[in-house]
């Protein structure tokens, strides 16, 4: 493959026709193609990939969406895959898409493919994912418009371009399907072995490729055509004599490497590690030793000893590939670094490079690395050399450019690195840094590149003038590819050969030939048809699912069924594999399947050749038939997890609602005799205050609906708590043009001046008379005394908004009291003593409650900087104002009471009164705006918006409750403070908040969910049981299920604004209601919108399920999970068991029922409970995961309910704490050492034994440092805590589902449980909290993992300076725990 020449001067045309600027024999090949399928065999850099854009242009107006066809571009390596693709998009107008494994398509469904195709016009991919898509039939071949094969030489045996033409293509071509794609194939050499002694050689291999590929091959007559536009380059042979190193130097080293070999292979017997892993050090380290010995070999101690160095280099890449654990990957670097100092011994300090010859001469370096040095020197000349040194092994690309570093530099300024594959082992050099190198290399800032065959197809590097072959070519395909990477003109082509090796010499000589006689042959026979393929190639033994078309062969299935045990659940002591045991002598393989698999033993009988996929083919048939394969022949959990991904994918518009109680809502005509239903505040001060409170009377068009005859709520005053009734006291009509509008008028009036704390604008909001008329919220509040024991409305007060000079001049004409001067006129005394005014200089407003007739004009003021002026000086100087009446008395007044939010927690003694808040005002300089008021009625209102957000919050719930109750069989009595305690989030800053719920509720959930999926699936492993159970209780499903019931609405997730209270009766344009109906016909309304996360849907969610779960029990908790969506069925479903098992021959029933204190009545439940998945006894056919699924529930339910029963008084979040504390593997792992639990499981995995060893000794230091396990710094062994788990599932089974049955039996194990005493606040929310109350920055956690390890960095920015602590441990989780533990910040800091 090469790309198109992008350099060239093009138009764009986005037409079928030819591009303007193609050669001729582009044309010619193109109308080939467009005729036939075709096989174009042209020389490297002829431009191949233009001929097949030209071929996808005019094909284009059949692949143009909506058509449901489109064409394929296939590559063998991935680094193609974005170089074609680039060259398509340049080149058309057609949408490309582009795929790799990296990509997880293994992963992918049907539903994912169906979107790809219907999106995309031209998908180029590696061939594997091809075949993949369809064997799973995601891709039906008859679709494929056009096929593209780059590289098509590779379409032989096994390869996925053979099987996709012999196992689709040709399949329906022998079907006689007619409408099968147009096959275009690509390649420098239609052979890619290592060529034919004869013609007729030649031509049978190239008729191979003919046959599978159902193509003809084009070619040019003569390499003379395409020479006109493309450069060759000179092949030349480079011999070099060899020389033997010295005997003593070589057989004393070889020596030594055996020695050390051996050495480090008894030490991986000491290790004890399970046979696996002994057996892959064991290979490991004979690869290195082989490794070594090549080098020594062929290149001579120096660049042994340069391998040996790389190989023990603790920082390199070279055992990653093998995963291997920290102990194996000790053992091996250790060889190396042994192997490297034997070496060392060897060689001076400072290799003498003047003189490379005595290097050779000393066995330093091989006559041919000499020779390679020597090539080099001879293009010293060159301006510009870019190079290209073809070696075979990456050992050899390594130690060469180690060895051009070091050597290069003494003569002149060129630059080395290395290009290898990542498939070896020994390195992992990223396909970025790969292209980073090539790109380098095209611009000269890197001259010469030591690659392995991975630069011979595929990689741009056009600017190469100049390739040494270092090894010979193994096939004629790599011959003709490496000379083609060549490119520039006048280049070379170096072929090194050792003197006398005529066998070399005479294959490199055909190889030479082979592309005249490739060429001669094609053009020969280009008139002969297509064989048809061989039946032996097509006609293996075949399954194919009739309702998609998905199909298996005996050679896929082998495949499949390890890629369905890799999607079964795993952990870190085992990895589930199938396990194959062929008796040869019976011919008869039985292939074990994991214990999470539903199938576990699959027996076939048959040739001995083909037995084990015989067995695997029966195997996949089976898991088919009983789904766990799907109808597409991909794992089930595959689908799942697409759902699952697709569902969490859905989009959530976090613009909610805000609702408004229709009951204080009034949008009918207004009658002259309205109807209100009273209902009286009893306010009552637990405090003592100069001022006393009043009682305010409510008046709603619409009776409440309350849970008791009286609702009581709490205020959070400065002083202490003050407590409010509300009850229900009869009916009242007052009349609409006078008593409602002044009713109106003077609750507009108060709230107004109490919110505002000003009045200047006041006269403009209660100009007209009738204000307040386009308001939609309806009721009164109004102040209330009584008349004998009856409450009634205290209309003098309400009437006060109606003051007027005039009117009340007239009326106190007589009056004894005096008259006084005001803003406005003259005023009885009596009226200005209770009355709200306003002093239009700074339109404050201030409540006057007597006079100071000691306090005049004249009097002195002290100011705060204790200088003294009088008071006409100070209104003069400060504000302007001469004072007329100077010896009236002033008039003892005070500010307005500040409106609060008084449901806020904790608001008691945070601030004190100010001491500011009396004043004395000259009466001149006061304009009376509400007479006669008492302070006490004034006061009382400030209490009246937070009593109202919380009386709005509740009928709010009710309207919740009712909502759920109207489709509700059952009569449920929750408590309407329980739903809004549900639906209040702790943002809200208010005495309750939703979490102790929420905990409660999850709990519920996730154990209801569990039991219905383990007893209706009982054929599902536990990944599938835990990925359905994620779709039904994941955040995105209860907001979406919260969202279908409008429950956004409800959510109460801000603090209490009182300035943002609507006013009952005024609306100045500031809000809309809108009217919206619920899901059961019920009204409500939308007064505005606000933001809500879709997590917080669904914590309310978990809320109201534990909600109704603490007041009307589980039953209750159910029918609200019905209601929502989430459907639950606790009828007792069989559980049918297909575990056949003499309990007794495997575990100690009678101990182990003693220690539980229950006796099973189906014992092989605990054997399934103790089984860990690792444990391939045949004879047990399952382990404990779907228990552990079922009993993590179980146990996670029944400790959180006993904690929220027991501690009933605690803050939400302290129940969290507890829960988090007591729910945990770490509790779990101690209480089953404690309870020597461990001794019972029958586990076979090395690693594991180990572990529980390790947790066993030190179980000791554990119990006298740490009661519970939360506390500890050590994770244990997860299987250790998952065995609590899974015995809880198995007694839950056992006992018929009874949940206290479990609880008894576990409880005593768990022992001591934690109290609110005794718990500790996780160190990453203590941390967390502590941010969020300083205003630090916690910054995001900084990950990192080395030797199977995780290390983690806590960074916390606090005024100004970032503190960091990093902390390791076996997992990610522990380590975070321990940094947040153990962050510190220097002494003086104010962190």
């Amino acid at each position: 493959m090469e790309p198109v020449d992008m350099e060239m001067d093009i138009t764009q045309q986005h037409s079928a026709d030819p591009l303007p600027f193609a050669r001729s024999y582009q044309l010619e090949a193109f109308e080939k193609a467009i005729e036939q399928n075709t096989i174009t065999y042209l020389e490297t850099g002829s431009g191949k990939t233009l001929i097949a854009i030209m071929l996808l242009r005019s094909y284009a107006y059949l692949i143009r969406k909506p058509s449901p066809f489109y064409a394929v571009f296939l590559v063998p390596q991935v680094v193609l895959v974005k170089q074609q693709a680039d060259a398509v998009e340049m080149h058309t107008d057609l949408n490309v898409s582009k795929y790799w494994g990296d990509m997880d398509v293994d992963f992918w469904d049907g539903a994912k493919w169906k979107q790809e195709i219907e999106k995309y016009e031209v998908l180029v991919m590696t061939p594997q994912i091809l075949l993949n898509g369809l064997r799973h039939s995601f891709f039906k071949i008859n679709m494929i418009k056009v096929l593209i094969i780059d590289e098509c030489h590779h379409a032989r045996g096994k390869h996925p371009y053979a099987s996709i033409m012999t196992e689709f293509y040709h399949r329906q071509l022998q079907a006689g399907v007619s409408n099968l794609p147009r096959i275009f194939g690509m390649t420098a050499s239609p052979i890619k072995s290592k060529g034919a002694k004869s013609v007729d050689g030649y031509w049978q291999k190239i008729h191979e490729l003919e046959t599978i590929m159902n193509s003809k091959v084009y070619t040019c007559v003569s390499e003379s055509v395409v020479a006109q536009f493309v450069p060759f380059s000179t092949p030349k042979f480079k011999f070099y004599q060899h020389m033997e190193m010295p005997y003593v130097l070589y057989a004393g080293l070889a020596k030594e490497l055996n020695v050390l070999k051996e050495k480090h292979e008894c030490s991986v017997v000491n290790l004890g590690l399970e046979a696996s892993a002994a057996e892959s050090t064991r290979k490991k380290i004979s690869k290195t030793h082989s490794a070594l010995i090549h080098c020594l070999d062929e290149l001579g101690v120096w660049l042994a000893l340069k391998a040996a160095e790389y190989l023990s280099c603790y920082e390199s890449d070279f055992l990653m590939w093998w995963k291997l654990n920290v102990f194996c990957e000790k053992i091996v670097r250790s060889y190396s670094l042994d192997a490297f100092h034997a070496f060392e011994t060897c060689i001076p300090s400072v290799p003498d490079w003047t003189n490379v010859k005595a290097s050779v001469d000393a066995g330093l370096l091989t006559t041919k690395v000499f020779c390679l040095i020597e090539s080099l020197f001879e293009y010293r000349v060159l301006k510009d050399i870019r190079c290209i040194i073809f070696v075979e092994r990456v050992i050899t690309a390594i130690v060469l450019q180690s060895l051009f570093s070091e050597l290069l530099p003494k003569h002149n300024s060129w630059k080395t690195k290395y290009i290898a594959g990542n498939n070896s082992g020994l390195q992992n050099q990223t396909r970025k840094k790969q292209n980073e190198i090539v790109e380098e290399f095209r611009k000269g800032m890197v001259n010469i590149v030591v690659a392995t065959s991975i630069l011979e197809e595929g990689l741009d590097v056009q600017s190469c003038n100049l390739v040494i072959r270092f090894d010979p070519s193994a096939t004629v395909c790599s011959f003709i590819q490496s000379r083609g990477r060549a490119r520039m003109q006048n280049s070379d082509f170096l072929l090194m050969v050792k003197s006398g090796d005529f066998s070399t010499h005479s294959r490199l000589e055909n190889y030479l030939a082979s592309g005249d006689v490739m060429r001669k042959e094609s053009l020969c026979r280009a008139s002969h048809p297509c064989s048809p393929l061989r039946n032996d190639l097509y006609d293996e033994e075949f399954y194919q699912v009739a309702s998609t078309g998905a199909c298996m062969t005996l050679s896929s299935s082998v495949g499949l069924i390890y890629f369905y045990c890799s999607r079964l659940p795993a952990d870190g002591y085992f990895k589930p594999s199938p396990r194959c045991v062929i008796d040869k002598e019976m011919g008869i393989c039985a292939l074990h399947l994991p214990k999470s698999s539903p199938i576990q033993t699959v027996c076939v009988q048959g040739n001995i050749k083909n037995i084990k996929q015989k067995a695997c083919f029966e195997a996949c048939k089976q898991l088919h038939e009983i789904g766990a394969l799907t109808d597409n022949l991909v794992p089930d959990i595959v689908v799942e997890e697409n759902d699952a991904e697709e569902t969490g994918r859905e989009p959530y518009n976090d613009d909610q609602p805000i609702f408004f109680p229709p009951e204080l809502v009034n949008k009918c005509s207004q009658e002259f005799m309205t109807k209100y239903y009273c209902y009286l505040m009893e306010l009552k001060q637990n405090f003592d205050y100069e001022v006393p409170v009043h009682n305010i009377m409510l008046l709603v068009r619409s009776q409440l609906e309350m849970d008791e005859k009286s609702v009581g709520i709490e205020l959070e005053v400065d002083r202490g708590v003050l407590t409010v009734n509300l009850k229900y006291v009869g009916l009242i009509h007052l009349n609409y043009d006078q008593q409602v509008i002044l009713c109106r008028r003077f609750q507009i009036a108060l709230f107004r001046v109490l919110i505002d704390r000003k009045a200047d604008k006041l006269a403009e909001v209660l100009s007209d008379l009738r204000s307040g008329n386009n308001s939609e919220i309806d009721y009164l509040l109004l102040p209330s005394n009584y008349l004998g024991q009856n409450p009634v409305i205290d209309w003098s007060s309400v009437s006060s908004v109606s003051f007027s000079y005039e009117k009340f001049w007239k009326e106190h004409v007589n009056c004894n009291a005096g008259m006084i001067q005001t803003k406005s006129g003259l005023l009885c005394t009596c009226l200005i003593q209770n009355s709200l005014v306003c002093t239009p200089h700074n339109g404050h407003a201030y409540i006057i409650n007597g006079c100071l007739n000691n306090l005049n004009a004249n009097s002195l003021l002290r100011l705060s900087d204790e200088s003294v002026m009088t008071y006409k000086e100070y209104y003069e100087q400060r504000h302007g104002i001469q004072l007329r009446f100077s010896r009236v008395p002033f008039l003892a007044g005070r500010h307005v009471f500040t409106v609060h939010n008084y449901l806020h927690r904790c608001r008691r003694q945070k601030e004190k009164e100010s001491s500011n808040a009396s004043v004395e005002l000259p009466p001149e300089l006061c304009d009376v705006i509400m007479s006669p008021i008492s302070i006490s009625t004034v006061y009382s209102f400030t209490f009246a918006p937070s009593i109202m957000y919380r009386l709005e919050s509740l009928l709010l719930a009710t309207n919740l409750k009712k909502m759920h109750l109207d489709n509700c069989v059952q009569n449920i009595a929750i408590p309407t403070m329980k739903v809004l305690e549900a639906i209040t989030t702790k943002r809200c800053q208010e005495n309750f908040h939703l979490e102790s719920l929420e905990t409660l509720g999850d709990s519920l959930l996730k154990y209801a969910v569990c039991q219905q999926l383990f007893k209706k699936h009982q054929n599902h492993h536990e990944g599938l049981l835990s990925i359905r159970k994620d779709k039904i209780i994941s955040n995105t499903a209860l907001c979406m299920l919260g969202c279908d019931k409008k429950l956004p609405g409800f959510v109460r997730d801000e603090p209490f604004d009182p300035k943002s209270w609507m006013i009952p009766g005024y609306n100045s344009g500031s809000y809309t209601l809108n009217e919206e109906t619920l899901c059961n016909t019920r009204k409500i309304y939308v007064s505005g919108r606000r933001k809500v996360k879709s997590k917080k849907v669904a914590d309310v969610v978990e809320a109201l399920i534990g909600a109704y779960l603490s007041t009307g029990g589980e039953a209750a908790g159910v029918l609200f999970m019905n209601w929502i969506g989430i459907t639950i069925d606790f009828m007792n479903i069989p559980y049918e068991r297909h575990f056949k098992v003499q309990a007794e021959k495997y575990v100690n029933v009678r101990h182990l029922e003693s220690l539980l204190n229950y006796s099973f009545q189906d014992p092989s439940l605990l054997v399934e409970a103790l089984t860990h998945g690792s444990y391939m006894l045949a004879e047990i056919p399952g382990c404990y995961q779907r228990l552990e699924f079922l009993g993590d529930s179980v146990l996670d339910y029944l400790i959180t309910l006993h904690l929220y029963n027991k501690y009933p008084g605690i803050s939400p979040g302290l129940l969290t704490d507890l829960r988090s504390a007591s729910v945990n593997n770490n509790c779990y792992a101690l209480s089953a050492v404690k309870a020597g639990l461990h001794k019972h499981i029958l586990q076979s995995s090395q690693k594991l034994y180990k572990h529980i060893k390790e947790t066993v000794e030190s179980f000791k230091e554990l119990l006298l440092e740490y009661t519970f396990g939360w506390e500890s710094e050590k994770s244990f062994p997860k299987v250790l805590g998952d065995v609590m788990e899974s015995l809880a599932g198995a007694i839950f089974v056992d006992s018929g589902y009874n949940k206290e049955t479990v609880f008894q039996s576990i409880r005593p194990l768990l022992e001591p449980m934690v109290t609110p005493e005794s718990t500790r606040v996780h160190p990453v929310k203590e941390l967390n909290e502590l941010c969020q109350k300083e205003h630090f920055e916690l910054r995001k956690p900084i990950v990192s993992s080395d030797n199977g390890a995780s290390s983690i960095t806590i960074e916390v920015e606090a005024n100004g300076t970032v503190f960091k602590h990093t902390s390791t441990a076996s997992d990610k989780k522990m380590a975070k725990k321990l940094a947040s533990k153990s962050f510190e910040v220097p002494k003086g800091s104010q962190f």
